[in-house]
């Protein structure tokens, strides 16, 4: 597999736009925007807003699965309501070939004190052999990551403080590279995205994550919404959206996550699509998915 896809939100502030539209490439840097201007998927239930989509591949269910943040921005209200009093649901799409797509479900993940969850993931966790999805709640005046198991994302066992850290922390990103899981984290009270790694994705007791050093990420203020990935020649990807200055996506690369030595390539050597993309998510298809997908949805005018 060398083509990726990438679902995303776009412009949620300024319009109706939160709802989740599709892009694909063939190297992981440069952006083909499908559909038209109508979304791919959209929700009526809940808050009927969607944010963050994020997408995995379950490979004994043979279904790739979104789930994504049950939050609508444009209809009034501050991120200190959206926080303090948001939904506790994930919303969770199901398909077997990324073209029919099931109705969407909500599903309740939150804690009971839990003020909102946002930015769902999920990671396959190898020592449990389960979907680990975790997410970010504000329970207390403060951002923490939570988690838990499903292996189906209908049932899912009861949530658990995964990361509480001395800073607010929200939309954290887990991938397995080797012996290593990595974990990037938005530093919601720094605005920066911090980089860590573990043998287990879930440490026993007297274990914890490393923290990595990257001079790029902890100087680069106003960054959320971090996707790692692997490009086709073996370097990282990792994109996060610059929120601060409105800018969207933006690679970074390196050539060995144990290093996180990240560094923006040249411009002429990437381009994000037509539109401005949001918090997303990105996955390793086929090219001939890729050519698939072009010729059901089409390509953004």
């Amino acid at each position: 597999m060398s083509s990726y896809l990438f679902p995303h939100f776009t412009d949620g502030e300024n319009g109706d736009r939160e709802c989740v539209w599709f892009a694909v490439s063939r190297d992981g840097l440069n952006w083909t925007d499908l559909g038209s201007d109508e979304p791919i998927l959209y929700s009526q239930k809940g808050t009927t807003g969607i944010r963050d989509p994020f997408i995995l591949y379950d490979e004994k269910r043979k279904k790739y699965v979104i789930i994504a943040t049950d939050l609508c921005t444009v209809k009034g209200g501050s991120w200190e309501d959206f926080s303090a009093r948001g939904s506790r649901n994930l919303v969770v799409w199901e398909s077997d070939d990324l073209m029919s797509w099931s109705e969407e479900r909500l599903v309740e993940v939150g804690v009971p004190e839990a003020g909102c969850v946002w930015a769902p993931e999920a990671v396959y966790c190898r020592e449990k052999e389960s979907w680990f999805v975790f997410w970010a709640s504000r329970v207390k005046d403060k951002q923490r990551i939570y988690g838990s198991f499903t292996e189906n994302f209908t049932d899912f066992t009861p949530a658990f403080l995964y990361i509480d850290a001395a800073t607010d922390v929200i939309d954290t990103n887990i991938i397995l590279d080797g012996e290593y899981y990595y974990r990037f984290s938005k530093d919601e009270t720094n605005k920066t995205i911090t980089v860590e790694r573990c043998k287990k994705l879930v440490p026993d007791e007297g274990e914890k994550f490393e923290r990595l050093s990257c001079e790029l990420l902890d100087d680069f203020y106003g960054l959320e919404g971090p996707e790692a990935y692997q490009l086709p020649d073996g370097r990282w990807c990792l994109m996060a959206d610059q929120y601060h200055t409105k800018g969207g996506y933006l690679p970074m690369i390196c050539e060995e996550l144990s290093k996180a030595d990240f560094r923006i390539p040249d411009k002429d050597s990437y381009y994000m699509g037509k539109r401005i993309k949001r918090h997303g998510s990105i996955i390793k298809i086929s090219d001939e998915k890729a050519e698939e997908l072009i010729s059901f949805y089409g390509k953004a005018e």
